[in-house]
């Protein structure tokens, strides 16, 4: 059913579409716009990505030890009864 997906003639019934919705007079500040935030959500998935990166550095200095994890039911039962006073 889809063996060759987009074909050209789809692409030129989207680009009329578009033309007809938007009009001829909006598509350039309509394409300056998006081309505007396509830059904007460039720069900041790379700054996340170096702030990321920044994050998560491991130093060697000081090695990771594991720790226990309890449950709910062996913290109550390490833990004294209590008493009424």
């Amino acid at each position: 059913m889809l063996r060759n997906g987009l074909e050209p003639w789809h692409l030129l019934i989207v680009a009329i579409v578009v033309i007809v919705v938007f009009g001829s007079k909006k598509l350039p500040d309509t394409a300056r716009a998006l081309g505007k935030s396509m830059r904007i959500l460039k720069s900041e998935a790379k700054a996340m990505k170096g702030e990321n990166a920044a994050t998560y550095t491991v130093s060697e200095s000081a090695p990771v030890t594991p720790t226990a994890i309890r449950t709910v039911a062996e913290a109550a039962a390490a833990e004294p009864p209590a008493t009424a006073s």
